[in-house]
């Protein structure tokens, strides 16, 4: 960490601590702000050999983010959430200065060496310091969709219903193809020209060039967008959750889907049946409790799933951050 960045950093506020990858950052972020506003997030910059080890503490681990936060160690927060292996070491560091700690994500160790651990239901962890929750923590409830709306207006004015699709890329536990994509989107086109809808399509960092281009060319007569990447403008991300009348997501990403259900609208996700392991009970919980469905089944408003609120209300509790 730059000296002008270590400089800034307030102990009086929670810091949120992560690698900077974007599932990581984005859950500690979420939670640290639920918890506190004016919260702190800081990257950190892992250094070998403690990178290779994380959690663990080895000797000299408090020099394994650099000078800065070296530092920072020296006047700690009351609060610091971490997400991810890196930040499990950065908050076990804290945690000896007198922190209060919340790691989320599994640190696959003890968990005695952080005040609470939170971990998708999926994981099948469980403790007495841990709290579990459906899918991933996410910042999405109605004030942030309204935000989207404002500063995404020009989406508004697609033609309804607007179908979101949202794509990830193919892993080990989520097998599906760009033939059934291609397949997916020729059905979303005849519904959007049937019902003088429209389509509005986002991929991700995860999606390869090919299936990216596949989804752009069997929507290309079909009224909306599809955004492939920085050079078609700003990520329209926040504002398509917010304008979505149905969203249709690859079943690929936890973080995803939770976003998705955290809207109002139906969550339809396709090729759950190629989906296996710990995202496959993910899933199926989901579906479970009618909150996803197979495309085509979705129907009407639905109830949002809103984990980060419920989360941050049971660590204020457990830690008894309102009678500080």
């Amino acid at each position: 960490m730059e000296q002008s960045a270590v400089e800034s950093v307030d102990s009086t506020h929670p810091w949120s601590l992560s690698d900077g990858r974007a599932g990581n950052a984005r859950q500690a972020d979420a939670l640290a702000g639920a918890l506190a506003p004016g919260f702190h997030a800081l990257v950190l910059e892992p250094r070998a050999p403690w990178r290779w080890l994380a959690p663990r503490a080895l000797p000299g681990a408090v020099a394994g983010f650099g000078d800065g936060f070296a530092r920072l160690l020296a006047r700690p927060p009351r609060l610091a959430i971490g997400c991810g292996r890196q930040a499990a070491l950065a908050t076990r560091l804290l945690g000896t200065r007198g922190t209060r700690t919340v790691q989320v994500l599994d640190p696959r160790m003890d968990g005695r060496h952080w005040d609470l651990l939170v971990v998708p239901e999926h994981d099948g962890r469980r403790g007495g310091n841990i709290i579990t929750l459906l899918g991933s923590l996410n910042p999405v409830d109605d004030a942030w969709l309204a935000r989207a709306r404002r500063e995404f207006p020009a989406l508004g004015r697609w033609p309804g219903p607007r179908t979101v699709l949202l794509l990830g890329g193919p892993n080990a536990h989520a097998r599906y193809d760009a033939a059934g994509v291609r397949a997916l989107c020729a059905a979303l086109a005849r519904e959007a020209a049937g019902g003088s809808g429209s389509v509005l399509a986002t991929v991700s960092r995860r999606t390869p060039v090919a299936l990216a281009e596949a989804v752009r060319a069997a929507l290309s007569d079909t009224p909306g967008l599809v955004w492939r990447g920085p050079a078609d403008g700003p990520n329209p991300y926040p504002g398509l959750l917010a304008w979505a009348d149905r969203i249709v997501c690859s079943p690929d990403s936890v973080n995803m889907v939770s976003e998705a259900c955290a809207t109002r609208v139906p969550v339809e996700v396709f090729d759950l049946r190629r989906c296996d392991g710990r995202l496959r009970r993910f899933l199926d919980a989901l579906r479970a409790r009618g909150r996803i469905h197979a495309p085509g089944e979705g129907r009407g408003p639905a109830e949002p799933l809103r984990e980060t609120a419920r989360v941050a209300r049971e660590v204020r509790e457990r830690l008894g951050l309102d009678r500080d």
